[in-house]
């Protein structure tokens, strides 16, 4: 278990095989979503569970269980249920607070000073500054790649790592690449346009190009990874949502000595075909709770774009959550299988 982490032993009583499955739902779904919720890790055998994670996380974690754990005397859950129960339990703050209470990163670049803007982004901050393996997981225009480059940036400058690699799939919205026009690279380059815009903003425009021209930087589709071993280096796989389990598990082991990796997505705007798995959520599933790898989950409270995006966002994830109660209450039989 990780330094800093907390674990909560309990039973949930009386032990009731009906209820502890209403609970847990198909292939522990239900769990999941509450882990992704509070950034914890939640593990069980029969009615014994096991949360880990930040101390007010893990103990927000046990008040949620014991309260759905009630509840299944009554009632069915699903998806929706789960996070009504969450939003009205109040244990949010909590974790906040608890974010708000870790030791604050400052990321200093040549353009001026970066720092969290609340409490997840600084709590995210401190990760990576402490894990050789980070992931964030969360909405569009919470920071992730951002932040993420501004450490990159920040590592490079004062030497810590020897260069820079930016990577992401080159999938977006079915589009095909052999459509575009150009050469591979400028076939890419669209794709790769956010890396891009955040080495500009923090380093300048003519410094990013001497820095690529010499290899310092590099930014490249995840197909250019495999075979690779990276040492001394800094390493962002964004838009990870789109990667598949085969090309995660190919980029995670290309970490070599002296680097760190970053890996950012948004498991809500995945592109793959509907019956490709995405990697970054089996990452999530796989190594919650390996040391050394941190997990920091985005809510639609974080975003730091214009506000409407954080009201666009959560009003996708309000029809969502009402779609998944209605095709619940419909035929079981019927509802058409979701991809994970």
């Amino acid at each position: 278990m990780n330094d800093g982490l907390n674990q909560r032993d309990f039973a949930l009583d009386p032990e009731d095989n009906a209820r502890l499955a209403n609970l847990c739902g198909p292939f522990d779904e239900h769990l999941r979503q509450v882990e992704l919720r509070l950034g914890v890790e939640i593990d069980h055998r029969g009615n014994l569970f096991q949360v880990i994670g930040d101390e007010a996380a893990a103990r927000a974690g046990e008040k949620v269980l014991r309260a759905l754990y009630a509840a299944t005397e009554s009632e069915s859950l699903n998806g929706a249920k789960i996070n009504l129960h969450l939003a009205e339990s109040g244990i949010e703050s909590i974790v906040e607070e608890a974010a708000e209470s870790a030791q604050e990163v400052i990321i200093k670049v040549k353009r001026g000073v970066i720092k969290g803007r609340g409490p997840n982004q600084a709590r995210y901050l401190h990760a990576i500054s402490t894990h050789d393996i980070s992931f964030g997981v969360g909405p569009a225009g919470t920071g992730k790649t951002y932040l993420a480059v501004a450490c990159a940036v920040e590592a490079l400058e004062a030497n810590r790592v020897q260069r820079i690699l930016l990577v992401r799939p080159a999938v977006e919205a079915g589009e095909k690449l052999g459509f575009l026009p150009g050469d591979l690279s400028q076939k890419v380059d669209p794709y790769l346009r956010p890396l891009y815009d955040a080495l500009y903003e923090m380093l300048g425009f003519e410094k990013v190009a001497k820095l690529i021209e010499r290899n310092v930087i590099e930014i490249a589709p995840l197909a250019y990874m495999r075979g690779r071993t990276l040492n001394d280096s800094y390493v962002i796989l964004d838009e990870a949502q789109n990667t598949t389990v085969e090309q995660m598990k190919m980029f995670l082991t290309r970490i070599g000595f002296g680097s760190v990796a970053v890996i950012t997505g948004d498991v809500s705007q995945i592109d793959l075909p509907r019956h490709v798995r995405s990697g970054l959520r089996h990452a999530v599933e796989v190594l919650r709770g390996v040391d050394g790898i941190s997990f920091t989950f985005f809510t639609s409270r974080d975003v730091v774009r214009h506000p409407l995006v954080a009201k666009i966002v959560r009003a996708y994830e309000a029809f969502e959550e009402a779609a998944d109660e209605n095709q619940g209450t419909g035929n079981a039989n019927n509802k058409p299988r979701r991809e994970s």
